[in-house]
């Protein structure tokens, strides 16, 4: 048997007429298509039910085994409405008295009401869909429609109007900077803003910039320590390269002749060391307490600011030594220190986690004979 279903998905016959859906059969199609022509002309529906119905005669003419049904879904969202559109056509294919397989035909007035097909699928086979739209209006529904669905797509929607929408602002920002002005300026950042997010939309950076701002969210609601150490590391980073940034002019005011890349490179360090050992030891120390709050603090992981503090020594004794500000007996004595902090360091935490593991371990399996001696 082939069913013949007219889909009505914001429900126009319900609300317009009165009549109860699902509506089964031929003669009670037809009352509810002419009430619903009668109540409302000009609504697309109308087309879809006497399409509807002269499937069904034109099958019904040639001695085929058919049947014709309107089914409705609701003004609400797209998703209850096709809940209830496949609550309904359950309804249908329950009071149908056939033993033959059941196969749909689909008819719907535009791409909106065809939404509902993978929801009749779902349920019953369907062998095609039928789009009935009034000549006149095709295109323009079509057009409305596609436009809709365009719009709706959040990733669609960035793409399209948030470009859009900074070429449109150009010309008030031009205005603006000129009563202001500083046109080259306004005109350059909105040039800069527009760049910068093609850019970005093209490398695909927008989910990776949406993911870091998730996780930073989720550290702050969290209390996570992480979060705050960041924050002042970042900081102290800045400052460092600020504080670089001014050996590097020292070192140039002080010195007549021409300075070397390794003298340069040696000055920018020495200023800049400290601040950025600082950063390290924040963030370190922030992840350490994270880690011991969560329970999965191990002691190697207690390494992390003594590394800091060794390597940051051993750059700034090296620096000071390219700038002829310290002595080989302290370049000498720093790389020394550095390496015994890093050793010891690391042999002292590495003998704690072995011993401390040991004892874990066997207290655990003291604890696991006890119940079988009992």
């Amino acid at each position: 048997m082939l069913l013949v279903l007219c889909v009505d998905l914001d429900d126009d016959l319900g609300r317009k007429t009165g009549f109860s859906t699902p509506v089964i059969g031929r003669d009670p199609v037809e009352e509810a298509a002419v009430a619903l022509a009668t109540a409302d002309p000009e609504d697309s529906d109308v087309n879809v039910i006497f399409q509807g119905l002269h499937v069904y005669d034109d099958l019904a003419g040639r001695d085929e085994s058919v049947e014709v049904a309107v089914v409705t879904g609701n003004e609400g969202s797209d998703v209850s409405a096709n809940r209830e559109v496949g609550e309904e056509v359950d309804t249908v294919l329950a009071n149908l008295s056939t033993a033959e397989d059941v196969r749909a035909l689909v008819v719907t007035d535009g791409a909106q009401d065809e939404s509902v097909i993978p929801i009749v699928r779902s349920r019953v086979p369907i062998d095609g869909v039928r789009r009935v739209v009034v000549r006149q209006a095709q295109n323009l529904e079509s057009m409305y429609y596609t436009i809709k669905q365009v719009l709706d797509d959040p990733e669609t929607r960035g793409t399209i109007l948030i470009p859009l929408g900074i070429v449109l602002l150009i010309y008030p920002l031009a205005l603006l900077g000129a009563l202001l002005e500083l046109p080259g300026l306004v005109l350059g950042t909105t040039s800069a803003l527009l760049g910068l997010y093609l850019i970005s939309r093209g490398l695909g950076l927008g989910e990776h910039v949406d993911e870091t701002a998730e996780r930073a969210l989720n550290l702050l609601y969290a209390g996570r320590m992480t979060l705050l150490a960041y924050v002042v590391a970042t900081v102290l980073l800045v400052l460092g390269v600020v504080s670089g940034a001014d050996a590097l002019e020292e070192l140039q005011r002080t010195r007549a002749d021409a300075v070397g890349v390794a003298e340069l490179l040696a000055a920018f360090v020495f200023g800049s060391v400290q601040w950025i050992a600082a950063a390290g030891i924040t963030t370190s120390l922030g992840q350490i307490t994270d880690e011991y709050i969560a329970d999965r603090l191990e002691w190697r992981y207690l390494n992390a600011p003594f590394y800091v503090v060794a390597i940051a020594l051993v750059l700034h004794a090296v620096s000071a030594f390219f700038l002829a500000r310290a002595s080989v007996t302290y370049l000498a004595t720093a790389l020394t220190a550095g390496t015994l902090l890093g050793i010891v360091s690391t042999l002292t935490f590495a003998v704690a986690e072995d011993r401390f593991s040991d004892s874990e371990s066997d207290a655990e399996s003291e604890g696991r004979r006890k119940p079988d001696s009992a």
